[in-house]
């Protein structure tokens, strides 16, 4: 390791080595001369071995200019996976090193990225496919249910626990979809088929997917405007499913008759529109509504229910966000909450 640190120094000590040996050598003839020494001399040899030695840095530096400009970039732009492999001009013996062990570093995380994304890519795999699975037993219960529910001779007690199965299986098919739909976001931009899109019409088939619940629990739907927008059906459904469960979910349990809105209605300033999905539940506290849209985060009142699971609003802000829609929600504990889903017409182009 010395040998290789005096190396790579080589010009430096090889011109204070020829500086001083400069010095003391025109030093030394003057004494002999002169029989003394001359200390304005001394100083002047003194100087020009500084100049040398300037010299010798600055072509040092000359050498490694690029280097060291490479390294500056790197740095710069450090949070980028190759920001390490732009340095190639090393120079020096240890610059040379480094560079070589940038290379195997970057070699081996990228193994190890690898390995990682095919354990994810199995791991995804096995999710569809279980869901797939647990779907079809799923729906064979909701079948079976309907079917003993048409049947005329049942007695209430029969019945009412027909409904409260039906209402399990559905929560299972939900939670299901989630699943599926949560292994799909990262791979999203494969999934997409943006076209015009009716939003009264989107609003209308979730709320009859729901609408067995809402007769349950004394919940009054109504979808007020029309629009159309350039979306993606699917992945928008989704996003109203979640919308609607919750008002559904967080305003059951408040007694008698509620409403449930969906208002879609244009910006007067603008060409965007907001579809709004309003409801007469418990309400989000003050403390909790900027958190709702954080990854299993359930809140105050999350916590009084039971299927709660913190995962509905961040998957709905997710796929808002890689549709190019805005999610933002408002709520009065008691009185309910209204949650809008804005639609711009640039929104379209920043799908990703």
């Amino acid at each position: 390791m010395i040998r290789a640190y005096l190396w790579d120094r080589k010009v430096l000590i090889a011109t204070y080595l020829l500086g001083s040996i400069l010095a003391c050598t025109m030093f030394s003839i003057d004494k002999l001369r002169y029989e003394r020494a001359d200390a304005g001399l001394v100083y002047y040899y003194a100087e020009l071995a500084a100049f040398l030695l300037i010299i010798g840095l600055a072509i040092d530096y000359l050498r490694q200019r690029s280097y060291y400009k490479q390294l500056r970039d790197a740095i710069e732009h450090g949070t980028e996976l190759k920001a390490s492999m732009v340095i190639t001009s090393g120079i020096t013996k240890e610059q040379i090193a480094v560079q070589k062990l940038l290379a195997a570093q970057y070699g081996a995380y990228l193994t190890e990225l690898s390995q990682y994304r095919r354990q994810q890519e199995q791991h995804n795999h096995f999710v569809l496919q279980w869901v797939h699975h647990m779907k079809t037993p799923v729906s064979v219960i909701d079948l079976l249910v309907q079917e003993a529910l048409q049947e005329q001779d049942a007695p209430p007690a029969h019945t009412e626990r027909l409904q409260s199965i039906r209402e399990e299986t559905g929560r299972m098919t939900r939670g299901l979809d989630m699943m599926l739909h949560t292994a799909r976001l990262d791979k999203i931009e494969f999934d997409l088929h943006p076209r015009s899109v009716p939003l009264h019409e989107a609003a209308r088939s979730v709320i009859n997917a729901h609408k067995q619940l809402c007769i349950r629990h004394a919940i009054f739907p109504r979808i007020d405007g029309e629009a159309v927008v350039e979306t993606d059906e699917k992945w928008l459904t989704f996003i109203l499913n979640q919308l609607i469960g919750n008002a559904i979910k967080y305003t059951k349990r408040k007694p008698g008759s509620k409403k449930l809105i969906v208002s879609i209605e244009k910006e007067p300033d603008s060409s965007a529109v907001r579809l709004s999905v309003i409801d007469e539940g418990i309400g989000i506290e003050a403390h909790d509504l900027p958190r709702i849209f954080d990854p299993f985060f359930t809140g105050e009142n999350g916590r009084a229910v039971e299927e709660s699971t913190g995962m509905g609003l961040y998957l709905a802000k997710k796929v808002c966000g890689n549709l190019g829609l805005e999610l933002h929600a408002e709520s009065e504990v008691g009185s309910g909450t209204k949650v809008t889903v804005v639609f711009r017409p640039e929104g379209i182009h920043l799908l990703r």
